[in-house]
């Protein structure tokens, strides 16, 4: 069974276009990467103030994040993501954790 997951990030406000401007064109190896671990129906959305929410559904966090961290692909995108980001001890998907979700209407 899928499981929602939301988590929150801080985009620096002097970067953020450039950030959106760069999820406009995901690097295709990325995006398989992501399908392949076990990220599905995942949306990140931009606040004018820099907080970014992110949305996906998988059947482990945990496992669909480990394994992206075996990735080559995952190293370099999160080298290159990185300086856009606030409060960060790390790369920024190690930065990710899980809201609790409190409702849900199917």
């Amino acid at each position: 069974m899928r499981r929602r997951v939301c988590f929150l990030l801080k985009v620096r406000e002097d970067r953020r276009a450039e950030y959106a401007e760069r999820h406009a064109e995901v690097w295709p190896d990325m995006l398989a990467a992501l399908r392949d671990t076990g990220w599905h129906n995942y949306s990140l959305f931009l606040r004018d103030d820099g907080l970014l929410v992110g949305y996906l559904e998988t059947d482990d966090f945990q496992a669909a994040l480990d394994g992206m961290a075996r990735t080559e692909v995952n190293a370099r995108w999160q080298a290159a993501m990185a300086p856009y980001f606030e409060d960060l001890d790390g790369r920024p998907d190690e930065g990710m954790r899980p809201l609790t979700e409190v409702f849900h209407l199917d």
